[in-house]
């Protein structure tokens, strides 16, 4: 008994030392791609800043909408930087958002960071990849009146985040190889958006190369390349935002 009373602290750090480790390896993030890394620079017509808690990506000659990104759960945001820059390429103001331990389950409140430094007559819209497009929708069911559309890159709501009766224009785009969406649940949860919802299947594509960083663990193998991907995912959203109402 003596010695349990002795040396039941050390056994108690010791437990809380093997606890913590466990936590900090499940939650360790998808690292960006060294292409990703390369769009993260500034060029002669795209300028990248980070600022608090996003990133910008901020185009020569602005066009409107500016887009707000969410991104996947533990996944760096920098995984994002391809997109951002290409869709700031072609003149969207793009901010990709860090989340906390690159969860946007516990920030999905932090565009509203973006949204008060909002220019004159800028106009956003809002969305993510998996997990940051459930939490994006979220704050935009939240927010209606703040955005002009919202997007999903293979992600869809859920209840707290329906868009039914949110008057918001809707795009939703899937790899047809993703194996990380489940396929019933992304079909239920069309309930949760407008009819008028435009959904796009991106033929050969997956779930992770609708970012940067790598293959995903449980997604397919895609059958084309990350950048037809991206190339294809880009033009999408800029035809769609072509179609938006200023707001």
């Amino acid at each position: 008994m003596t010695y349990v009373r002795r040396h039941w602290w050390k056994w108690l750090i010791g437990g809380g030392i093997i606890f913590v480790a466990v936590i900090v390896w499940f939650l360790r993030p998808y690292q960006a791609s060294e292409a990703a890394f390369a769009a993260m620079k500034s060029d002669e017509n795209v300028t990248v800043s980070e600022e608090g808690h996003f990133i910008r990506f901020e185009p020569k000659t602005p066009v409107q909408p500016s887009m707000i990104y969410y991104p996947g759960g533990l996944v760096k945001p920098e995984s994002y930087a391809t997109y951002a820059h290409a869709l700031a390429q072609a003149g969207h103001r793009t901010y990709i958002v860090k989340m906390p331990v690159n969860l946007a389950v516990l920030g999905g409140d932090r565009a509203a960071a973006i949204l008060a430094k909002r220019g004159q007559d800028e106009t956003f819209v809002i969305g993510g990849h998996s997990l940051g497009g459930v939490m994006a929708a979220r704050f935009a069911a939240a927010h209606a009146a703040e955005f002009s559309g919202v997007f999903f890159l293979a992600s869809y709501p859920d209840p707290k985040g329906s868009l039914v009766s949110a008057n918001l224009p809707v795009i939703s785009l899937i790899g047809s190889n993703d194996g990380e969406v489940n396929k019933d649940t992304f079909a239920k949860a069309k309930n949760d958006l407008p009819p008028t919802t435009e959904y796009h299947t991106i033929q050969g594509g997956n779930h992770s190369q609708f970012g940067s960083y790598g293959f995903q663990k449980g997604d397919n193998a895609s059958s084309i390349s990350p950048q037809e991907q991206l190339d294809e995912t880009v033009q999408l959203l800029l035809n769609w935002e072509k179609t938006l109402k200023a707001k």
